[in-house]
């Protein structure tokens, strides 16, 4: 069996020695032999896992990426398939929530009085929603949206004698929106002037090219998860992973 030193691992992906020991550390790559005199020794399989982790990282995240090594490593199966196929859910949603902002764009450039289309997955909502229902709808916490009001984001209406406030439609469509473009990286002050572009009608100019910058970000990540998969399937079967590793 071959043995590899930490350097050799480093230099396949450019990083440095220090990395490939925090990886080991943090459980994303097994454990490490060691000689008599305590250096590292790694293996194939250690190699291959190093590969798999720092694909799996574009497509997934660093936290996702770390969990499905983790349990592979300790030889939770399906506890790592279940987070691959969480990320693979998200990405699908993130698709439909893309698609339904970019018709109802559609709909605003033809037509001023056409409601926004909504995605086969996020119905439209047919009465107003409290803070609790629009948060729970968009698996945020109420207090984001609160933030969001006070960046100009949402502007709800207030129950005369509660002062609670309610979500018609338009803030809905605004919140989904909002949503989508911070998970696309978007700071609240960009998100409040696309909003108000939308609310005004008065040109999407900068909605389009924020949604076709994230539509890129969406296919580069299902290209990633798709090599991140080969590479995983490979570590999967390197011949020395789960032989005292």
């Amino acid at each position: 069996m071959d043995r590899l030193r930490p350097v050799d691992l480093a230099r396949e992906h450019g990083i440095s020695t220090q990395a490939v020991r925090n990886y080991e550390r943090d459980g994303c790559i097994p454990r490490a032999e060691r000689t008599p005199s305590g250096y590292r020794t790694y293996t194939e399989s250690h190699a291959a896992a190093l590969r798999a982790y720092l694909a799996l990282v574009p497509a997934h995240g660093y936290a996702v990426s770390g969990q499905i090594m983790r349990s592979l490593n300790t030889g939770e199966l399906d506890a790592a398939l279940t987070a691959v196929d969480r990320s693979h859910a998200q990405l699908l949603r993130d698709r439909e929530t893309l698609d339904a902002v970019a018709q109802a764009v559609e709909h605003l450039t033809t037509g001023p009085d056409t409601a926004p289309a909504t995605a086969p997955h996020i119905p439209a909502a047919t009465e107003p929603l409290s803070v609790g229902e629009l948060a729970h709808r968009l698996g945020v916490t109420a207090a984001t949206l609160r933030n969001w009001e006070v960046a100009g984001i949402l502007a709800p209406d207030r129950e005369p004698i509660t002062g609670h406030r309610t979500y018609g439609p338009a803030d809905i469509r605004d919140a989904e929106l909002a949503h989508l473009l911070r998970r696309g990286g978007y700071p609240l002050d960009h998100i409040s002037t696309v909003v108000q572009q939308i609310r005004t009608a008065g040109g999407t100019q900068a909605l389009s090219a924020a949604l076709d910058d994230w539509r890129h970000r969406l296919t580069a990540r299902g290209l990633a998860m798709l090599d991140a998969a080969s590479r995983l399937a490979q570590y999967m079967e390197a011949p020395q992973r789960g032989a005292g590793l």
